[in-house]
């Protein structure tokens, strides 16, 4: 018995790293992949971010004006169908993530990185504030080279300015799943909500006081 011990210990060993390997390399292929433009429907355009719980960045960008809409959301993964608990895991390879509808005749995408950045803890690798693990790391998506060019860009300008290392990641769009309907507006439907009071409204607290310029005339706390 004290034989196959060692044996099962290897055995499992290798499935372990053989699992890896295989989310490492299908998360790979999400980051090679052709990015997917989104075409504008009704003049409005769409973006798409990742940057901790997604109840903070939909509250953060629907205060800018120009932004119709920010829906909840999955994306960065290679999971389909992906749930809230399965996101969680962090096998699905998603990101909470939110989609941004907007009039690029009033904000342009370059001014959604912007805000994107400075409504984050740009350092912090895997989670922005008590929310940690790849569900939460940071992604900008991009839909084509000209919107690719304008992320690297501010992030290495970020970078240099920060003297540090910008966590955010750039992956090619490739498609968004809707979260579930108890997800969407959450922070507007639940103010006084523990969490949302406690991290959300100061997150989005400290945004505001540093792009007032972007903000709707009604959307200062």
């Amino acid at each position: 018995m004290k034989k196959l011990i060692p044996i099962l210990g290897v055995a499992l060993l290798f499935s372990c790293n053989n699992a890896a390997q295989n989310i490492t390399e299908k998360q790979q292929a999400v980051i090679n992949a052709e990015p997917i433009e989104v075409p504008l429907k009704d003049g409005k355009a769409r973006a798409y971010f990742a940057s901790g719980c997604f109840w903070c960045v939909e509250a953060i960008y629907e205060s800018v004006e120009g932004v119709e809409e920010s829906i909840s959301g999955y994306s960065g993964g290679w999971t389909d169908n992906p749930t809230y608990e399965a996101s969680n895991t962090g096998r699905t390879g998603h990101a909470e993530a939110v989609e941004i509808i907007y009039d690029p005749n009033v904000v342009s995408f370059a001014t959604l990185v912007d805000v994107y950045f400075a409504s984050q803890d740009p350092t912090q690798v895997n989670g922005q504030g008590p929310d940690r693990g790849s569900q939460y790391r940071s992604i900008i998506f991009y839909q084509n080279d000209e919107q690719k060019k304008i992320i690297e860009e501010k992030k290495a300008a970020l970078a240099k300015k920060l003297d540090a290392k910008i966590a955010a990641e750039i992956y090619p769009f490739q498609k968004f799943w809707v979260a579930e309907d108890y997800h969407q507006d959450y922070e507007k439907l639940h103010p006084n909500q523990r969490y949302i009071q406690a991290v959300s409204i100061p997150r989005l607290k400290r945004f505001q006081a540093k792009m007032p310029e972007v903000l709707k005339k009604n959307a200062k706390h």
